[in-house]
């Protein structure tokens, strides 16, 4: 199962698919007793989406035989023990793909000539996905971070490892730098490289930087200056043959105090909005400007959610069983505004209650 979107990720996912391109969403549990019904909702739903496919007079037999082929197959791909708290799968001629997601989705299916991607956007900006870069002399890990864990990265050049044999043990002895490793040259030039991976890194997925290490390793990244420059420093090494949970232990004090700082912040920015003028809140009011691309910064309580239908100049609150409703119009507002280029944040559940769980900062 899928996990990582990257921008270039979420680009191949939008293009456009010989019809049908089917997304099927449930939801799904991490514990029990809630995930024992897990199986077979997700088995009833594909059928659905078979059911859908048949009764298409567009699809040729042909391409029905195929798309439900791709849908046998994510199924049988399916890991209910690792799934989180939504299912996407998407399946076109010749493709499918499985994601999981640590943002609850609605139960539907879509059959259209592109990937129902939204429900993906909104899971990835409510993860608040970072990097941890875990650095010693002779080995570089990239750790990929998201709600409440770490996983290892096997991409773009790492884990980096330096031969040990190209050390002179007998020469640092003489010179007395046996004790420093981090003074030695080839060191320097060994996290340079790292620090220049990283940057390459960061430039095509951005995101919040973490690096762990001994002082003088950190130190040393200080004065290389490059890529990780405006990384957070976690000071403690030993961790890059760790497991993803003491990794995960070690950044998460540090983590969540800087999730606090930037909640704060988010705070201060509606605060200041108000007396601007520039403020919005609600989904009908920030649905509106979202359209018109008016959102600079848009803050989400991070379990909001509520059930709409447009009935033509607004959004009114409905049931998820009347006709037109729309389960999902947070994350398709959080996906309109970040095509718009607003900065998304997800903020504690209670953060909002004034504003509805939703507010924004508008351009003008």
């Amino acid at each position: 199962m899928e996990h990582e979107l990257s921008p270039a990720t979420l680009s191949e996912l939008r293009r456009p698919r010989p019809y049908p391109a089917v997304s099927v969403l449930t939801p799904t549990h991490r514990r029990e007793p809630d995930n024992s019904q897990d199986r077979v909702r997700l088995r009833n739903v594909v059928a659905e989406a078979k059911k859908q496919l048949e009764a298409d007079p567009a699809v040729t037999r042909e391409r029905r035989a195929d798309v439900a082929e791709h849908l046998d197959r994510a199924l049988a791909e399916v890991d209910l023990t690792y799934t989180e708290d939504g299912l996407v799968i998407f399946a076109a001629p010749g493709e499918h793909q499985v994601w999981s997601l640590a943002r609850p989705v609605p139960e539907r299916v879509v059959l259209s000539d592109t990937f129902l991607t939204r429900n993906l956007v909104s899971a990835q900006a409510a993860e608040r996905p970072f990097w941890v870069l875990s650095v010693s002399a002779d080995r570089v890990t990239l750790w990929s971070g998201g709600v409440d864990r770490v996983t290892e990265e096997h991409s773009h050049g790492f884990p980096l490892v330096r031969n040990r044999e190209n050390f002179d043990a007998e020469r640092m002895e003489r010179t007395g730098d046996l004790p420093s490793t981090f003074r030695d040259e080839g060191t320097r030039h060994f996290l340079r490289e790292a620090d220049t991976a990283m940057g390459r890194l960061l430039r095509e997925a951005p995101r919040r930087l973490y690096v762990t290490g001994e002082t003088a390793a950190l130190s040393l990244l200080d004065e290389i200056g490059g890529g990780t420059r405006d990384a957070v420093h976690v000071p403690h090494g030993g961790l890059t043959h760790a497991t993803p949970e003491a990794v995960w232990e070690a950044v998460r004090p540090v983590h969540d105090a800087e999730a606090r700082r930037d909640t704060a912040a988010v705070a201060r920015e509606l605060d200041t909005a108000r007396g601007r003028r520039t403020f919005a809140a609600g989904v009908d009011e920030l649905w509106q400007n979202a359209r018109e691309g008016r959102v600079r910064l848009l803050a989400v309580e991070e379990n909001y959610s509520v059930t709409v239908r447009d009935d033509g100049d607004h959004l009114i609150p409905a049931e998820s069983t009347d006709l037109d409703s729309r389960d999902d119009i947070v994350d398709e507002i959080v996906e309109q505004c970040l095509e718009t280029g607003a900065e998304v944040r997800f903020v504690p559940d209670g953060t909002l209650t004034d504003a509805d769980g939703i507010a924004g900062v508008l351009r003008y």
